[in-house]
């Protein structure tokens, strides 16, 4: 199936992991089931790409799709409910208004789709554009016009009819153009009032003549856009006479490739074999094809040919594999970046994969060797290129996967307090359903820890024969064992994470069996019991680093001076109040004055119960001045939503020191889950989830615990851990001190997606739409629809572009869902949730999901993925500032006033570092989209596609023109020799303007950042003191919790800016060191020695050129 990485994946009844080891992988063979059809295609495969059966297109384990066990139809999440959570609505998502869709009713087709007509090759291409098509031609006025363009058949002039101009005016010779630019790339299209009218997708623009001009064109579908950008592309690069594809002489090499593969299929050289064989290679060349489709286009080829019953022939089975197998949208891809028709050397490939997928360091070698690792024609390995097959598997492959490799091990720091993580938590671990119809079985607890479980609820009551039984609500009639129950979790609590385990202990037992229970932890797990007391002189918990291998019990405890045997404790916890709910008592006899029940505890196992001692929640006063750090509070889901919306700073501040965790209200019978971000905006850090209940909560909380290896510990955003800083959970504009970043989604198509199950339409009809969902603090919160794709499952092609704002990048997550149009009620397809941090650059396919959390086998979703402002972290992305748009008065990060006079003082002479930090960064981002837009590139683009884009127009001009980058200084230099157009003198000018503010940015930083940093250390002196300096001076109750906040406001603004302009001087140094390896890649380098990204690029004595240090104030950070 499509997941690469088992760190990413989950695993038990409904999400088991099949290891290679037991079952072989999905390669191309696997697809045939007939033993003779599959020898055959165990020797073309063999013969054609030798070692590609043991990896496939994807590689390590696959997932097997089980039958899910009884899932009732009482509240379950609904796909709408998924998409957009309804019922439980995550964040506030709020609609586009593009989701209204037209009744209609789905209709079952006989005949290949529409869509089947691909633009497979050049040829096609050439043949499209001389048929000719109507588009809108856009003048420089914005008025629009319909025209009639088509290629000339000599191939040497595009025309367009009717005009007023003459005919021989009318015309643009081929020759001329200098650039085929996609998208609103140019000031005619980006024009105010007429941007708005058609989408990006619909627009292109050819750039021709020795000045630069343009033709501007809207199209009606952006597959229209496609073709022509393609062709027009190939003809500029290769020119008319190199077009032999349209009536091609000699085979090439892709054909040459499926003629071997036919002809091992045809060992008695025949001339040709029989349908069922044919259908079968190519299924096994593409795993996710369906056999039917295949059929259907074999026999309309033989149709229109007139031989329909007949063998397939070898032209058949050529032309019939070109027409199913070639994606267009990936074809479009190699023209855009072939030097060598329709293959990609490992030059083309060098340049693909470190402009679009963002690589840093890639080789020739490396090139070469993903040739030799996905090209599957012998000739293309041989000679080093890969081909469109080649291309599309490698694409495919788990190195253009959309989820970052390095979060599939651990790669947070653990050694923070365990307060500071996201602990990945179960909530009645035992059930296989809901709570009232519901059953317990054990491998419930396997599942759970398998999936990357931390924190296990195990709710206890009294047992025949003086042993404890495990069950929750009515389920008495599939009781569990205690201690077997113990002897699961001390079998498996570390096979998928090695970090501390916290076992939650709902006691509903009498004293005997409680001492039956200690018994049992103590015996059955050993030296992995945490038993140590905590030190008092610890201000917090030991890290997860400290804790590996231990298990913790979270229980209720006796006071630490009791020496009595056993004693009276309240029970407030979850247990009791579903016990009452589900046992239909009030125990009103055992209730005390506050209303909760009263248990007695035995000290064998109040003794166990040592860093997570469970205690009631009074108020956050109250926790602050009296709360031991190794105590707990649970909160019932009603009470933590009501202090998360009431009083989010407190809860946010509560949550610095302490474990707090989040239960399901004991209303959600049914086993719905809350959504965890709810509360994981507060900081809270166990908020327990119904795992055996699928839907959209489920999916948020396995997506978000996969960036960190899947260890069940995500490290929670620096803002929630600092102890002086501002932070208000349900802030709905960006954040003072944080850098918002703007996320790029382009969704280009989808792959074999499946019929949803349960269907009521017939056939195999299919008409998928998407979602794109941002879920994460409320400011953050969106989502977006793409258009649907009529009755095309298998290859549907979508082409719509989304931008998203994220405020808080650390505690966001992305989500694609896929649905079936329905006029009766959308159904569900698939769906795959990734954290913002763990998303790749480039183009990536995503792995989809099914209801149940197994990937779909071969189905998946072609994406792009830009991010502006990212920060680095040693991973390769798309570099570049944030984006605004149009042209706003500048803002300034200001600080507010507390009323604290000698604290107002020190913060008011922070204003001027303030404005020097934003004017130093704003002034490189204005001069950097200013460079970007002349070049025809969206800001999204990186400063490599920025030269690639200037050597490109040198390479097609007709007249001299030679531009160079000296690269003998540390601020590389772009000089003209000649005359040269406007154009390209524009492109210079802001060219030295963006060098010259990088300059005065990366040379003025480091004192600006000191002046920032110093501002914060003078700040902080303050914070012991700052209640007695206000109370010195009159402020008391709100006014004095108000300058307390505005305090924090201002230390958070100080920490913030700082930590912006460290990064805005990486990113500008890493901009010299972009152009640097781009002018040598394209030539037009001059005086500089060429040097790997790795190398030092920059002159030893140019300290400035150094990105500035990490100085971080001594007690801002929690230890």
């Amino acid at each position: 199936m499509a997941e690469p990485q088992s760190s990413e994946s989950v695993a038990g009844p409904l999400y088991e992991l099949v290891s290679e080891e037991t079952t072989p992988t999905r390669d191309a063979a696997a697809a045939l089931s007939i033993s003779e059809t599959y020898q055959t295609y165990l020797d073309v495969s063999a013969a054609v790409h030798p070692g590609y059966g043991a990896e496939g297109v994807y590689s390590n384990g696959r997932y097997r799709e089980h039958s899910s066990p009884r899932i009732g139809t009482r509240n379950r999440d609904s796909s709408a409910e998924r998409c957009t959570g309804t019922g439980n609505p995550p964040c506030g998502i709020m609609k586009d208004g593009s989701k209204q869709r037209q009744a209609k009713k789905k209709t079952v087709s006989f005949s290949s789709m529409p869509s089947d007509r691909k633009m497979n090759s050049t040829a096609a291409c050439m043949a499209f554009m001389m048929e000719g098509c109507e588009m809108k031609k856009v003048r420089s006025n914005s008025r629009m016009y319909n025209r009639y363009f088509l290629l000339d058949p000599d191939m040497r002039w595009l025309r367009w009819e009717p005009s007023k101009k003459d005919s021989e005016k009318a015309k643009l010779e081929i020759k001329s153009i200098k650039e085929v630019r996609l998208g609103k790339k140019t000031p005619v299209l980006r024009s105010n009032g007429l941007s708005d009218q058609f989408p990006d997708e619909c627009a292109f623009s050819i750039i021709y003549g020795d000045n630069y001009e343009s033709l501007d064109l809207v199209a009606s579908t952006a597959d229209v856009v496609s073709t022509w950008v393609m062709g027009l592309r190939y003809l500029v690069s290769y020119g008319r006479h190199m077009v032999g594809v349209v009536e091609p002489s000699q085979p090439s090499v892709r054909t040459s490739w499926i003629g071997s593969v036919f002809e091992l299929a045809d060992p008695e050289r025949q001339g040709h074999i029989d349908l069922f064989r044919a259908t079968q290679i190519i299924k096994g060349l593409n795993p996710g094809m369906r056999e039917s489709r295949i059929e259907l286009k074999f026999k309309e080829l033989q149709k229109a040919k007139d031989c329909y019953g007949e063998g397939i022939d070898l032209d058949t089975f050529v032309e019939a594999y070109c027409e199913l197998c070639t994606r267009p949208e990936i074809f479009f891809l190699l023209v855009q970046f072939s030097s060598n028709k329709e293959y990609l050397d490992s030059k083309d490939l060098m340049l693909f994969v470190e402009v679009e997928q963002g690589v840093e360091g890639v080789t020739e070698e490396m090139c070469r060797e993903i040739v030799h690792k996905y090209e599957p024609s012998v000739e293309g390995r041989n000679n080093g290129y890969l081909s469109i097959d080649g291309f599309t598997h490698y694409l495919l492959s788990s190195e253009c996967h959309i989820f970052d490799p390095q979060h599939k091990h651990v790669c947070q720091d653990m050694t923070q307090p365990l307060s500071h993580y996201y602990i990945n938590s179960s909530h009645n671990a035992s059930l296989l359903e809901d709570h009232y119809w519901g059953s317990s079985d054990l491998s419930s607890y396997v599942r759970a820890l398998r999936m990357g479980c931390r924190s296990l609820e195990v709710v206890v009551w009294d047992g025949a024969d003086c042993e404890p039984v495990v069950y929750v609500g009515s389920s008495v009639a599939s009781q569990l064992a205690f201690c077997k129950v113990l002897d699961v979790i001390n079998q498996y609590a570390f096979e998928s994470s090695e970090y501390p385990l916290i076992l939650c202990l709902v006691t509903h037992c009498s004293v005997p069996q409680q001492r039956v229970m200690a018994q049992h932890l103590k015996k059955i797990l050993g030296d992995k019991l945490y038993v140590d007391s905590p030190n008092m002189e610890d201000h917090y918990l030991p890290s997860p680093e400290k804790l590996k291998g231990k298990i913790l019990i979270k229980g209720k405890s006796l006071p630490s001076d009791s020496r009595d045997s056993e004693a009276e404790v309240t029970d407030e916890e979850e247990g009791f109040e579903m016990s009452r709910r589900m046992m239909g008592g009030d125990d009103k006899d055992q209730l005390n004055g506050i209303g909760c029940k009263r248990l007695r505890l035995c000290k064998e196992l109040s003794d166990l119960v040592t860093l997570c001692k469970s205690v009631q929640f009074r108020d956050f006063e109250t926790s602050k001045r009296e709360q031991k750090h190794w105590e707990i509070c649970s909160f019932n889901e009603v009470d933590a939503n009501r202090f998360a919306n009431e009083f989010p700073e407190d809860f946010v501040s509560y949550n610095k020191r302490f474990l707090s965790r989040v239960y399901p209200t004991p209303m959600r019978i049914d086993a719905s889950n809350m959504n965890p971000q709810d509360f994981w905006k507060c900081g809270c850090q166990i908020v327990a989830m119904n795992y055996q209940t699928p839907g959209l909560m489920m999916d948020l909380n396995l997506g978000w615990f996969r960036q960190n290896g899947n260890c069940g510990y995500v490290l929670r955003p620096a803002v929630m851990r600092e102890e002086v800083s501002y932070f208000s959970a349900n802030a709905r504009d960006s954040l003072p001190g944080v850098s918002a970043q703007l996320l790029h989604i382009k969704v280009i198509s989808g792959q074999n997606l499946p019929k949803p199950r349960g269907s009521a339409a017939k056939g195999d009809v299919v008409e998928p739409y998407i979602y794109v969902e941002i879920h994460g603090i409320p400011a953050d919160c969106a989502e977006q629809r793409t258009k649907t794709v009529s009755q095309n499952g298998d290859n549907p092609i979508f082409d719509e572009s989304f931008e998203f704002q994220i405020n808080l990048p650390e505690l966001a997550a992305l989500r694609f869902v896929v649905l079936d149009d329905d006029y009766i009620g959308d159904e569900f397809i698939g769906q795959y949730t990734i954290p913002f941090e763990c998303l790749l650059p480039g183009y990536r396919h995503v792995p989809l999901q099914s209801l149940t959390g197994e990937f779909l086998p071969n189905t998946t979703l072609f994406v792009h993925v830009a991010i502006t402002n990212r920060r680095g972290g040693g991973k390769a992305h798309k570099r570049g500032l944030s984006v605004r748009k149009g042209r706003k008065a500048r803002e300034y990060t200001s600080t507010k006033t507390t009323g604290i006079k000698v604290v107002d003082e020190l913060f008011r002479a922070s204003t001027q570092p303030l404005r020097e930090a934003t004017d130093l960064r704003e002034n490189v981002q204005n001069a950097m989209v200013s460079f970007k837009e002349l070049c025809g590139l969206t800001p999204a683009a990186n400063m490599k596609q920025c030269i690639l884009t200037v050597s490109s127009w040198l390479m097609n001009s007709e007249r001299a023109q030679r531009v160079t980058v000296d690269l003998s200084g540390a601020y590389p230099t772009m000089e003209a020799h000649g005359p040269i157009p406007e154009l390209l003198r524009k492109v210079l000018t802001a060219y030295d303007t963006m060098i010259q503010t990088s300059r005065t940015l990366i040379e003025s930083a480091d004192g600006v950042y000191s002046k920032l940093t110093q501002a914060q250390r003078a700040g902080l002196d303050f914070h012991e003191d700052l209640h007695r300096i206000g109370a010195r001076e009159g402020l008391k109750g709100r006014k004095l919790q108000k300058a307390m906040e505005s305090y924090a406001w201002n230390i958070t603004v100080l920490k913030g800016q700082a930590d912006l302009l460290k990064h805005a001087k990486g990113e500008a140094i890493d901009t010299l060191r972009q152009i640097h390896c781009a002018a040598h890649s394209c030539g037009l380098a001059k005086n500089g020695a060429s040097t790997s990204p790795a190398s030092p690029l920059l002159p030893p004595h140019a300290r400035s050129l150094h990105t500035i240090h990490e100085t971080e104030p001594d007690n801002t950070t929690l230890h």
